[in-house]
């Protein structure tokens, strides 16, 4: 079965391929203190309960990507990331879509995601999805000035 979401200014959404490995590894080191190296994402994209799902137009060339992981009836938001001239243009929004979408085929009835705290764009797109606190972990995340973030737990029901 073919999956494909229509996304915005001319992007759809769809599965990662192990071709993609590359590129979500420079997207994800773009986002994020530590990146994770590409052979991290070719076993990810290999894994059954780590769907990673790529937002891009029709030659692939990839704006964004968000990768779950499924575990009985949860599943958790394991990274979202968006190339940098493609934020604030609803590339994010489309992909959490895509994916709320596709979690209805599954069991999870909840979705787990973990956010810094001090990231206000992302911390605005989980509200707007209807994503609540459930609690924090101090210290979670490595910053380049060595103050580690404070992460927020978040969960939202899926049905």
């Amino acid at each position: 079965m073919l999956k494909l979401w229509m996304a915005p200014h001319g992007l759809h959404i769809e599965p990662a391929e192990q071709s993609d490995a590359n590129v979500l590894a420079s997207l994800h080191a773009q986002g994020f203190y530590r990146g994770w190296p590409r052979e991290d994402f070719a076993a990810y994209i290999a894994g059954a309960d780590t769907p990673i799902y790529v937002a891009c137009d029709a030659r692939r060339r990839i704006a964004g990507f968000a990768m779950l992981r499924l575990a009985a009836d949860e599943a958790e938001l394991i990274t979202i990331a968006v190339d940098p001239k493609w934020r604030k243009k609803g590339v994010g929004l489309a992909l959490m879509r895509a994916l709320f979408e596709d979690l209805r085929m599954t069991p999870a009835r909840q979705l787990f995601l973990e956010v810094a705290a001090d990231n206000p764009a992302a911390l605005r797109l989980y509200a707007r999805l209807g994503f609540a606190k459930v609690s924090e972990r101090q210290g979670y995340y490595a910053r380049a000035d060595g103050r580690p973030a404070t992460a927020l737990v978040m969960a939202r029901d899926l049905g």
